[in-house]
């Protein structure tokens, strides 16, 4: 497996983990509001749904998140070489890797650190679609494309 295809796999798998977090946060939820249904009265007990209700629709919000970005990832072909920069191409540039996908954590694959970005930042916005040996410049830090994987 390729440097770049264990950065995907990766990135995927922290993405899954995410979802299934919610799912099970949700569940949870749930059941406790089914639990809490058959023993409270009241005021309290209203109040107690509703914080629940809340909390829940929170996680279903966060869980759609997860999901347009599980979406995402499922487009990205990890075994296409481009020469030059598009969704889920691993870049080298001034000794750190890119990976274009997401806005996502830094991860370390083999002991090298891979920052995740998303193509509609700054920075992922001026490598799109450009080849190595391509120099550029944000915020006054110069750029240069060493390498396209």
């Amino acid at each position: 497996m390729t440097f770049k295809q264990k950065t995907y796999r990766y990135y995927v798998q922290l993405v899954q983990d995410r979802i299934d977090v919610f799912r099970d946060m949700i569940v949870a939820l749930t059941e406790d509001s089914k639990n809490d249904a058959k023993g409270s009265a009241g005021d309290k007990h209203e109040t107690a749904l509703s914080m629940m209700h809340l909390e829940q629709e929170k996680l279903n919000t966060k869980l759609k998140e997860v999901i347009t970005q599980k979406a995402i990832l499922d487009k990205i072909d990890p075994c296409k070489i481009a020469q030059t920069i598009i969704l889920g191409s691993l870049v080298k540039a001034n000794g750190i890797y890119l990976y274009m996908s997401l806005a996502l954590p830094k991860i370390n694959i083999d002991g090298v650190n891979v920052i995740a970005l998303s193509p509609q930042s700054p920075l992922g916005n001026k490598l799109m679609g450009n080849v190595a040996g391509f120099t550029f410049e944000i915020n006054g830090t110069t750029y240069l494309i060493e390498e396209i994987l």
